[in-house]
Formats: C-alpha cells, sequence, structure tokens
C-alpha cells in the first residue's frame, strides 16, 4: 500500500492536510526554490498545530554537497523533533561522502535521501543509503516547470526504482509536480509513498494554498493504507499473475458495466521460444476490451474513471522485466495485472506478432472475475473523520 505525503508552508495548511486524511505532513518553503527549508519557528508552529497526530517531515534545504553544511541542516531539524528529515542529494562531487557522514544521525531521525529525475539520478545511490542508516529514498524533479516525474522516467524505470528500494529495505517515495491521473499509474508500482504539491493547490499552482477539494480528490485516489508508518514494515506484495489468472469465474449478466477500450497499442519486445527470437526485439500489437463496474453516477473527476493509462503502463511493465518465450504467458500476466484493479470484472485481451511473416499471429483470451469481488469506492469526504494515529 502507499502513503500520501503532502508539502505544505506551515501549520495553516499542515492542519488542512491533517483534516483531509494525508499521511505524512512534510514541511517546505514553496516559494523559496524547489527545495527551500522552512524557518525554525515554522517547524516549531506546525508540530504544535498537528501535536503528533501525523509525522512530520521537514527539507533540509537546496544546499550543497558539503558534509559539514548538510549535517548542521539536518541535525537542527533533528533537535526540533521532526519525524523525518528530507535531504536533496544534488549531482555533486561529494554526493557519496554526504550520505555517508550522515549515517551518524540516522538514529536520531529518519532520514529521506532525494534524488531528482532530471539532475544526476543515479539508483546505484540506494544501498549506499540502505547501508548507512537511511529510512527512505525519494525521486523528485529539480524543476518544476520542466514536466512531470512521469515525463523524465518511464513507468518501467521507476518501478526499478521502488523495487531497488523494497530490495535494499528502505521506504520508496515517487514524487514531481505529479497530478491526479498520475495516480493509478504510479500506484501500479506500490511505492511507499506518493508525495504531492501543485495538485494539492487550486489551480495547480505550487505557490498558492492548499484546497482541501484537490487534497480530498488525491486522498480518494490513493487506498487508505493500513500499515504504521515504519521505515521497515513489509513491503505491499507484489502481483502473483499466476494465481490471479486462475479467477477464471463467470460475472453476473445483470451487472452493469462499461468498458474502456486500447486499440493498435504495438510495442517492441523480447519474446519467442527460438533461439534467433532471444537475439532481437519484435513488433506486438496488443488489443484490449476491459468490463468495469459502472460508476453510479456521470464521471466528473479522476475517482470516478478507470484510467486507460493503467493498461498501456501494465503492459509497459511486464514486457520490460524479461524476455518472455510463449505469447500464451504474455496474455495470461497482462490479464492478471488488469483483473487485480477493483472495478474490473472482464478483460478481453489479443496479442499479436507482427514481424513472423507476411500477416499477423497471435492469441486473444477472455478472462473474468465475480463480480463482488470488484470495487467501486464511493466518494467520501475525510474532513471531520476522526484522524487514525500513526505510529512513528
Amino acid at each position: 500500500m502507499t502513503l500520501l505525503l503532502a508539502s505544505v508552508t506551515g501549520p495553516d495548511e499542515a492542519e488542512t492536510a491533517d483534516r483531509h486524511g494525508v499521511d505524512i505532513i512534510d514541511l517546505k518553503d514553496s516559494r523559496n526554490g524547489t527545495f527551500g527549508a522552512v524557518t525554525p519557528d515554522v517547524v516549531a508552529a506546525t508540530l504544535a498545530a498537528i501535536d503528533r497526530r501525523r509525522p512530520v517531515s521537514a527539507v533540509a534545504g537546496e544546499l550543497a554537497m558539503e558534509p559539514d553544511r548538510i549535517v548542521r541542516a539536518v541535525t537542527a531539524l533533528a533537535d526540533a523533533g521532526v519525524d523525518y528529515v528530507k535531504v536533496a542529494l544534488f549531482a555533486e562531487p561529494r554526493r557519496e561522502d554526504c550520505i555517508r557522514t550522515l549515517s551518524a544521525l540516522a538514529r536520531r531521525v529518519k532520514l529521506v535521501g532525494v534524488m531528482f529525475a532530471d539532475h544526476g539520478f543515479d539508483e546505484a545511490l540506494v544501498p549506499l543509503m540502505a547501508s548507512s542508516g537511511f529510512a527512505g529514498a525519494m525521486l523528485d524533479t529539480a524543476r518544476k516547470t520542466g514536466g512531470r516525474l512521469i515525463d523524465h522516467m518511464s513507468v518501467a524505470a521507476l518501478g526499478g526504482f521502488v523495487d531497488a528500494c523494497r530490495q535494499h529495505g528502505v521506504m520508496g517515495g515517487l514524487a514531481g509536480s505529479l497530478e491526479a491521473p498520475d495516480v493509478p499509474r504510479l500506484l501500479l508500482l506500490a511505492p511507499d509513498v506518493l508525495g504531492f504539491r501543485g495538485a494539492l493547490c487550486g489551480d495547480g499552482d505550487r505557490a498558492g494554498q492548499i484546497d482541501p477539494a484537490a487534497v480530498d480528490i488525491i486522498r480518494a485516489l490513493i487506498p487508505v493504507d493500513p500499515r504504521a508508518v515504519r521505515p521497515h514494515a513489509p513491503a505491499a506484495a507484489k502481483v502473483d499473475y499466476r494465481l490471479l489468472a486462475a479467477r477464471g469465474y463467470t460475472v453476473k449478466d445483470d451487472v452493469a458495466t462499461d468498458r474502456i477500450l486500447v486499440r493498435d497499442f504495438v510495442v517492441p519486445i523480447r519474446i519467442g521460444a527460438y533461439k534467433h527470437e532471444r537475439e532481437r526485439t519484435q513488433n506486438v500489437r496488443f488489443n484490449a476490451d476491459v468490463g468495469i463496474i459502472r460508476a453510479p453516477h456521470v464521471a466528473q473527476d479522476m475517482r470516478d474513471v478507470f484510467s486507460y493509462d493503467v493498461i498501456l503502463d501494465g503492459i509497459r511493465m511486464i514486457v520490460a522485466q524479461e524476455h518472455i518465450e510463449l505469447i500464451e504467458t504474455l496474455a495470461e500476466r497482462i490479464a492478471a495485472l488488469i483483473l487485480a484493479q477493483p472495478r474490473v470484472v472482464s478483460v478481453t485481451l489479443r496479442i499479436e506478432k507482427l514481424d513472423v511473416g507476411p500477416g499477423a499471429v497471435g492469441v486473444e483470451i477472455v478472462r473474468k472475475r465475480p463480480a463482488e469481488f470488484a470495487q467501486v469506492r464511493p466518494r467520501q469526504s475525510t474532513a471531520g473523520e476522526g484522524d487514525p494515529k500513526i505510529a512513528t
């Protein structure tokens, strides 16, 4: 499951985020650069306002990679009593020295190293952060006007980063000008944290104020995580395609469904049982017809729809993992991933190899699951509800 992090500028926005169900309150001066630090007074006021109802993180600032300077900044935030300190790891010569030096503070405060997809991201730093006692690693964007995180890295590449964090026992987080339509796509990767600022503000202006209605949209798109916020909480289970594919049940005929269509999606992939097919990619065409439980009202925002990007990204993720010998195996894996989505009740999937001969060859499968297992999450505002206590 995934935690929702909201970057706020002070106690007023923190209280709004708290009332609307955000999991982690993240202090940042969004008017002072990408990673601007707030003042000690703002940290103290925010901690008093939240009163331990939610974990609070704070950024250390846009600092040069000078170990002594960064240690001082992190120490000051640890002394102030925040739960997490986010450290920007810019692509400078002493970046690794900074990580190693911070290991002395890892027992006092949970450290999160933040790398930037558009500014020197290096996945090799994940094991170094883990061995230095960091609680987590995040990917963000350095330039907030230069596109979203997903513009700089593919979903498959982001999945590789999340997997690396999982393998090394640290929380893996994603942020960077993310918008509501990005949420269902990134949830496929099961990151520990998704971070937002602009998407929570009116008109998407990250320099403006957090808008409760915008927070509600993002909150509703991310299922509430029952875990306590612990750096080494059990990771979300990966999809077992074989078990999911076994759900070959029928759906009741009277269930109202809509259809999501993907047509003529062509991807070069590694597939085939012959030796020569292991030596090159070949073009494969995908067509999908996905039946979903109909929403109870006319669609108004991302809370009311099933995103076709989930299908496209799911295909990209699966074909990027390894060479697959049989097209039937590929079809079962993709169908199983699609059926794992809450509203989906059926999928018809056609996969065709385009480079075998003058025509196309392939397979078409139909998979269904019981309608009672499909879910439509009703709109719920978290304002006024009891706030879950999250252990830190």
